[in-house]
């Protein structure tokens, strides 16, 4: 059965997304994620208790990864420095390479996946704000930690505070480490991968990549064991969030954006005379090769040539 739609209640039809209205809004999401994170960066004392907890917490549960790594790491310059080159170059590389691969090839997909990305940023962002967090390599020496960045800083581009270029690290917030979204944007990549690449070298990139980001992010002593899982767990709750944000979003849309009115039928159709097989024409129209009628308007067009007249022709054979 055909299904018919009532005029003025058809589905307004999905955006066609724009490069250049999807930019800003990355760069905005990004901006207000740079500048959240200067936000408890005075808290120092607060941070150091945070991450001496975690610490603690650790090693109760046996959970103290972040030791033997940092110390292979810092032993091994041939894991060390390449690990340090990842740790501070590779998540604003490849995360937007994903994002312009979903937009060219996968855009009915895009929007959802880059929602889900932006919605767990942001919650990262309520996580650095409420629980600064000192990372390992900022904690006393007597801890055992070292900090593979200034260890190799020589190397790279980056000076002795976190990953920032020389001379820029009092413009980032070394105590934002829970979570840590360095592994929740690698795993987002991971997913993205997995589920759209569709190629063996593509699935075994979704799996590597984000395991090998969380074995680094602790191996250059920058994040605890748990700031890797808390970072996972952050995009678990984006995951569930996206699909509202998305709801929401389209509200505020059908609200602002106005909808194109539907063209009514044109009731003069309705009085058309209806001819052969359905086939319509319009008042005065003539049927080809169809014989003008002489007769008067009382006249039957069946009638014979004798009711109408002497005067009038035989009719054809």
């Amino acid at each position: 059965m055909q299904h018919t739609e009532t005029p003025g209640t058809e589905a307004a039809p999905a955006p066609r997304l724009r490069w250049w209205t999807e930019l800003p809004l990355i760069l905005l999401v990004y901006a207000f994620y740079s500048a959240g994170r200067l936000l408890a960066r005075e808290n120092v004392s607060g941070a150091v208790d945070h991450g001496l907890g975690i610490l603690r917490f650790e090693k109760a549960l046996y959970l103290n990864f972040e030791h033997p790594l940092n110390r292979l790491f810092t032993r091994e310059a041939w894991i060390g420095i390449p690990a340090d080159f990842w740790y501070a170059s590779l998540h604003y590389l490849v995360t937007p390479a994903v994002l312009v691969w979903l937009f060219r090839s996968r855009a009915v997909r895009y929007r959802a996946a880059r929602t889900w990305l932006m919605t767990s940023t942001l919650i990262g962002l309520i996580g650095f704000t409420l629980l600064p967090t000192c990372p390992p390599r900022l904690l006393d020496a007597s801890h055992g930690f070292v900090d593979t960045m200034a260890q190799y800083s020589s190397y790279g581009w980056w000076g002795g505070a976190a990953s920032a270029p020389r001379g820029m690290g009092d413009m980032t917030n070394q105590y934002a480490a829970m979570p840590s979204l360095h592994v929740g944007w690698a795993l987002w990549c991971g997913v993205m991968l997995w589920r759209f690449g569709g190629t063996r070298m593509t699935r075994t990139a979704a799996v590597a990549y984000p395991l090998i980001t969380t074995i680094v992010v602790m191996g250059t002593a920058n994040h605890y064991f748990l700031d890797a899982v808390a970072g996972a767990a952050v995009m678990g709750v984006g995951l569930l969030l996206a699909p509202a944000v998305l709801r929401t979003a389209d509200r505020v849309r059908a609200r602002f954006v106005p909808r194109v009115a539907p063209v009514a039928a044109d009731s003069s159709a309705a009085g058309s005379s209806i001819v052969s097989a359905g086939c319509q024409t319009s008042a005065g129209e003539r049927i080809p090769r169809q014989r003008e009628s002489r007769h008067g308007a009382g006249a039957e067009p069946g009638a014979s040539p004798k009711d109408a007249g002497d005067g009038a022709p035989a009719a054809a054979r």
